[in-house]
């Protein structure tokens, strides 16, 4: 079967390559069209750009910016998976073989494996180094709030959930969405969490545009959630983490975050590490109260972040063989007309 020897050369060339730097990857290219859309409806709604709307005083159109945000979502989401499909259409029809090593291609530039960890152990470096402000500069690029006054522990703390939460977002769900879609479906989720991490904020311009988006970004995660916090346990165990502990603050505070889905592999990190997660942190200069995740067993100290990669890779690695015979089951026990062989 062709997608999945996709799925598992896009996921190997994914670990050796990662995101190499200096060239523009088509989540660059979706986060242009949302930011041009967005402000595009922004002036279709108040005949100038939002930052002019507030310094006149115009009022606000809380309706309008709701309907604004669907349509945002729908254009984007709908317009990746055309865009996609009809590329690999186009390459079927040249030759099956070029059809393939694009497929492959885009499935590699979904997946986000080596790039998190990557990412995140540059934060790890500067802690080890003792470089705490480098270390605050690190992570400011990967999480959305306040770093400037994060003291060694709650660095390390915004890294390890960063890697917890994108091992769902990042790689996991992914998978999930490309066994049962090929490159279009897998490319279409990617716009949805693109669109999530763009608009979906709680700030006064973002608030209602960004509805849609937050919304479908917790349906589209809700079983990919679930399934990446059964993968983590699983690599829990195999790493001889406290699975007991893992699976315990799972079944606790599964649901201890303001989305229904981040917490989810939050817990088993946390347990599996004997450390607590989460809590109040300041977003735009005001703070933003969170629940806690976990014990307060002992401090969250910088090898946490190697070993939260170290749940990423195993993680990854168990979904991959399970996503391999889901897209087996749904091609040849089904009939599944959305997976591509």
């Amino acid at each position: 079967m062709s997608l999945i020897v996709s799925m598992i050369l896009g996921f190997i060339i994914d670990l050796i390559v990662g995101d190499p730097h200096g060239l523009i990857h088509p989540v660059q290219i979706i986060g242009w069209f949302i930011t041009k859309i967005k402000e595009g409806l922004q002036r279709l709604l108040y005949g100038c750009s939002y930052e002019e709307a507030v310094s006149q005083g115009l009022p606000r159109k809380k309706d309008g910016e709701l309907i604004a945000g669907y349509v945002l979502t729908v254009v984007i989401v709908l317009g990746t998976f055309f865009v996609i499909s009809g590329i690999l259409y186009v390459a079927d029809l040249i030759h099956p073989a070029l059809r393939f090593v694009l497929e492959t291609f885009f499935i590699y530039q979904i997946l986000a494996t080596k790039s998190l960890k990557r990412e995140s152990m540059k934060v790890y470096a500067r802690l080890k180094e003792g470089d705490l402000a480098g270390a605050r500069k690190e992570i400011s690029y990967l999480v959305g709030r306040d770093t400037q006054e994060l003291d060694e522990s709650e660095v390390a703390k915004a890294d390890v959930e960063t890697i917890a939460e994108n091992t769902a977002d990042g790689v996991i769900a992914p998978l999930f969405f490309i066994a049962i879609g090929g490159a279009p479906l897998g490319f279409a989720y990617k716009a949805v969490n693109t669109l999530d991490s763009m608009v979906a904020y709680r700030n006064e311009e973002l608030i209602d545009i960004g509805h849609a988006s937050a919304k479908l970004d917790d349906i589209c995660n809700f079983i990919p959630a679930r399934l990446s916090a059964v993968m983590m346990i699983l690599a829990s165990a195999i790493l001889l983490f406290d699975v007991k502990g893992a699976v315990r603050i799972f079944r606790r505070d599964r649901f201890a975050h303001l989305s229904p889905n981040s917490a989810q592999t939050e817990a088993v990190a946390a347990g599996a590490l004997n450390i607590q997660l989460g809590g109040t942190h300041n977003y735009f200069g005001k703070p933003v109260e969170k629940p806690t995740i976990g014990d307060d067993i002992r401090p969250v100290e910088y090898e946490d972040i190697r070993r939260t990669n170290r749940l990423l890779y195993v993680s990854a690695f168990l979904t991959l063989a399970v996503c391999c015979l889901l897209t087996y089951a749904l091609v040849f026990w089904l009939g599944n007309p959305l997976t591509i062989v």
